[in-house]
């Protein structure tokens, strides 16, 4: 039988994926966020990063409770007025970003201001997850980016530890 790490690791790897957000999209995500601060950057050194972010409890449980409040909402199935307050995204709301910033508090104060940057601009994955006509994303963007802006302060500790 699998480690329960293991078991919470993949099914959080496999909600992303159904949810249209897959590692390559994340890694695009980090090396927009650090390509300018590391000449010899890969996107598979980007991979590796996430990758040790995703086998963070804290992180897989963002992703769990995030995805399921998405398709909550999706279906319908929370009362009001928090239905409508998921469903359009309301800048007020906060608890989405929230749920995001203890991801981005695993790795140290860096990951907020990566996470800021990120959440500002939406490139990448961020962008289409935010349109409204492909479904209630209102916790997955900001999770995303959260992963994004983590695996960024890993990458940034771990230069700073080999030099």
């Amino acid at each position: 039988m699998k480690k329960n790490s293991d078991f919470y690791t993949e099914k959080a790897r496999e909600w992303l994926l159904e949810r249209g957000v897959s590692i390559e999209d994340i890694a695009d995500l980090v090396y927009f966020l650090q390509k300018n601060y590391y000449s010899n950057l890969t996107k598979e050194l980007c991979i590796e990063h996430i990758e040790k972010v995703l086998k963070k409890r804290e992180v897989q449980n963002a992703i769990m409770t995030g995805i399921q409040l998405d398709l909550l909402c999706e279906q319908g199935k929370l009362e009001e007025p928090l239905q409508g307050i998921v469903e359009r995204d309301e800048g007020l709301y906060g608890v989405d970003e929230i749920i995001a910033l203890s991801i981005v508090n695993v790795y140290g104060s860096i990951g907020f201001t990566n996470y800021g940057y990120i959440d500002k601009l939406k490139p990448g994955v961020l962008q289409k997850l935010n349109d409204k006509n492909q479904g209630c994303h209102t916790f997955l963007d900001d999770i995303v980016g959260a992963i994004a802006a983590a695996a960024s302060s890993r990458l940034a500790h771990s230069a700073e530890n080999t030099e």
